[in-house]
């Protein structure tokens, strides 16, 4: 099992930055990706971004690109969000997956941790 817990979120206006936190602990090493997914009102849950724990290597949603950052260390995973819009505005979870293509896929995700809620205001 694999425990993951996200931390980082809140309340900020549109043009910010925030910089989420997931910590996973447990076995860790049946994990070689995370990633993080969003879920906005009202909408279903979608992919934003996946990192390799050992290569580095990164995908990320076209609706983020050139604005949000993935990056590991240790045992954490970080999303860097910049130019923050409304559009942002979900709670974000943390994901932990065989590889990034199985994280980016969304339908093969093993862990998830329960969430933290992002609200960009106008």
């Amino acid at each position: 099992q694999v425990q993951l817990v996200e931390s980082g979120g809140g309340l900020v206006q549109a043009g910010d930055s925030l910089r989420l936190s997931c910590v996973a602990s447990g076995r860790t090493d049946s994990s070689s990706a995370m990633g993080w997914f969003r879920q906005a009102p009202g909408k279903e849950r979608e992919f934003v971004a996946t990192i390799s724990w050992n290569s580095g290597r990164s995908r990320y949603a076209d609706s983020v690109k050139g604005r949000f950052t993935i990056s590991r260390e240790e045992n954490t995973v970080f999303l860097q969000m910049n130019s923050l819009k409304p559009e942002d505005t979900a709670v974000y979870y943390c994901a932990a997956g065989s590889s990034t293509a199985a994280i980016s896929s969304g339908t093969r995700v093993a862990y998830w941790g329960k969430g933290t809620l992002v609200t960009v205001s106008s």
